[in-house]
């Protein structure tokens, strides 16, 4: 089961918490939409600053939002002034469709990931925006592999699919250094798939990292 599964979504509520954590009753799907919104707009705006992952903790007044990034002084900007520009728009994505009295504050914190090389998000995206300058795959995924067991990890595999390389036939290549027990559910496994669209098409990008057992 867990070689056909998203390692993530495997261990959702045993191990790992969930990103969006609320209740709703009859708001429910406005609320899934704006949580959409509230995402992709910060992927589209911090992707400078390596977003890891957007955590969101909601109640009747207040907006939790927690940016787990690679490089905090990109979004906090000088003086703070980029992160207040961020706080404003997120206030007025969230409270777009609500009446005066029902509006909501936002509570915006900026925290800092230690080590970037250990995050599947970042690994993938740094892989396919290789890719897209034409980079040679098999370098490129190497370089990736050696810099995150450098950086602790217990196993790393990577999976390129499509017209790799820019091959008339599409195929899978998978490369791993390292153990990834996906099937053990303790397993502190991180995982990230990514679309990266070269000059011959797209070619589907999947990190897997294993950073231990967790207790």
């Amino acid at each position: 089961m867990g070689q056909k599964v998203n390692p993530t979504s495997f261990r959702m509520g045993s191990f790992f918490n969930w990103k969006s954590r609320w209740y709703a009753d009859k708001d429910y799907a406005d609320t899934v939409l704006e949580d959409y919104k509230l995402r992709e707009y910060l992927q589209q705006k911090l992707g400078t600053a390596g977003l890891v992952s957007v955590e969101i903790e909601r109640s009747l007044t207040l907006i939790k939002v927690i940016l787990n990034v690679s490089r905090p002084g990109v979004v906090i900007g000088k003086g703070g002034a980029n992160l207040e520009e961020i706080k404003k728009q997120i206030e007025r994505i969230l409270n777009v469709s609500k009446e005066k009295k029902d509006k909501v504050k936002i509570d915006l914190r900026v925290e800092e990931v230690s080590q970037p090389d250990l995050s599947a998000k970042l690994v993938a995206e740094r892989i396919s925006g290789q890719l897209i300058k034409r980079f040679p795959h098999r370098r490129a995924v190497s370089q990736a592999m050696e810099r995150v067991m450098q950086a602790g990890a217990k196993g790393v595999k990577i999976s390129l699919s499509g017209r790799v390389g820019g091959a008339e036939i599409g195929r899978t290549e998978r490369y791993s250094q390292g153990s990834v027990p996906t099937q053990k559910l303790r397993a502190n496994i991180d995982y990230f798939h990514e679309p990266s669209l070269t000059r011959s098409g797209y070619v589907g990008i999947k990190v897997w990292i294993y950073r231990g057992e967790m207790v």
